[in-house]
């Protein structure tokens, strides 16, 4: 069973940064893709979240079009925590960022099994 806590969300004016954080606790063997995905908020179902990042086997990395250039994942094993860094932020970055563990390559295309609750990323003009 793997457990995932987003943190670093929070409220910025465009063009800022942020830096969110996943800790990851657990361990499940299957478990070799970690990705970043994003909702409106109000919004709960699952198949509505928006793929942002995803970080695999070998530290291949892949990002949406519309964050590429913009955000950077990646992961300090050693810390057992996920990072996404977001640069340049927009008003249509505002969202729920849910960090995600799966199986696969790409956007984790065997599956995501787990997912953290959320954090908030409101982006002002």
């Amino acid at each position: 069973q793997v457990q995932l806590m987003e943190s670093g969300g929070g409220s910025v004016q465009a063009g800022g940064s942020l830096r969110l954080s996943c800790t990851i606790s657990g361990y499940n063997a299957d478990t070799d893709c970690m990705g970043w995905f994003r909702q409106a908020p109000g919004e709960e179902r699952e198949e509505e979240r928006e793929e942002v990042a995803a970080i695999g086997n070998f530290g291949r990395t892949i990002y949406a079009d519309s964050v590429k250039g913009r955000f950077t994942i990646s992961q300090d094993n050693a810390k057992n925590t996920l990072y996404l860094q977001m640069n340049s932020l927009k008003p249509e970055d505002t969202a729920v960022y849910y960090c995600a563990a799966g199986r696969g390559g790409g956007w984790c295309d065997y599956g995501i099994d787990y997912w953290g609750k959320g954090t908030l990323v409101t982006i002002s003009n």
